[in-house]
């Protein structure tokens, strides 16, 4: 009798070295309590300044943080210096190791420091906001990865879906390659479907939950230095992990969205959080984000 192979899924969660921070919060227990993993996600999608990873980082350190920046920054911008004895917050810096900075309740004004402006006093409001290009950028950012996505009109309860395409082909997609934008083909690998009877803010909340899944590894991968194979999840870990992409990229982004309600709801009825990895919700979140910002440069395959 042949021995079962473990699934991609389980070969993945044994390689703990690629993911230190989910290391961490399994053997600390953090975020076991479905109350807690909703209060860190209500964080981190309040905390729109940085990246979803540096202000899970900040909340880790500080939870009750409001706006954070470094000493130069306090000293040039707001005219304000850092407390004696205050502590510093680390962070990931962009093409660099660590970067530390400091709360605003960590800092003083100096003479003559003008009021600190709203959105540094209050960071944290509610915003009800609308889409601009984010939904036209991360469609075509996402045919790099071999991203179909076509829209039809459903009916109300039917907003997307994702999944492995066996028919080939090709897509033109526009990367960036250098200080150019060029035209690239790339092998189709995936189909995600619209609903084009939703709004623009909800075509886009159904995109960055299909995306979810697929930067979350649901799907498998194409190249593993792109995104994790974890296929062979459970629905439940694959779903909870959709949503909680959905949820930090919408609302940090100012759009309401039904992942909202869905954490909520599981809060409601389950005390603890399943099995989930928070790197991969992560990574997923601010790979997503990025994809509604830039254009992104073309993807590099393993020569192995």
């Amino acid at each position: 009798m042949q021995p079962i192979e473990p699934s991609p899924a389980k070969n993945w969660d044994r390689d703990s070295t690629r993911r230190a921070l989910d290391e961490l919060f399994s053997l600390a227990r953090t975020y076991n309590s479905s109350k807690a993993y909703l209060e860190l996600m209500e964080f981190v999608g309040r905390f729109r300044f940085y990246s979803p990873f540096n202000a899970m980082l900040i909340y880790t350190q500080m939870p009750g943080a409001r706006f954070v920046a470094p000493a130069h920054r306090w000293a040039r911008q707001f005219r304000r210096r850092i407390k004696v004895g205050a502590s510093p917050l680390v962070i990931l810096q962009p093409m660099g190791p660590v970067l530390f900075v400091f709360d605003v309740t960590d800092t003083e004004p100096l003479p003559g420091a003008p009021a600190l402006p709203a959105w540094v006093e209050r960071p944290f409001e509610v915003r009800h906001g609308k889409i601009g290009d984010e939904l036209e950028r991360t469609v075509e950012n996402a045919k790099r990865d071999g991203v179909n996505i076509s829209e039809r009109a459903h009916g109300s309860q039917r907003a997307g879906s994702v999944q492995a395409t066996g028919s080939g082909g090709y897509l033109d997609v526009t990367v960036v390659t250098g200080a150019q934008a060029v035209i690239q083909r790339v092998q189709r690998r995936y189909e995600l479907l619209l609903n084009t009877n939703l709004s623009r803010e909800a075509r886009y909340a159904t995109l960055v939950h299909e995306l979810g899944h697929l930067y979350c590894g649901h799907l498998g991968t194409p190249e593993p230095k792109w995104w994790p194979d974890r296929r062979g999840l459970p629905l439940e870990i694959r779903e909870f992990e959709a949503e909680s992409v959905c949820y930090l990229v919408c609302t940090r982004l100012g759009i309401e969205n039904p992942s909202a309600e869905y954490l909520a709801a599981y809060v409601r009825d389950f005390e603890t959080t399943p099995p989930i990895s928070l790197d991969a919700v992560m990574k997923s979140s601010s790979l997503i984000e990025q994809m509604g910002r830039d254009r992104l440069k073309a993807r590099t395959e393993s020569r192995n």
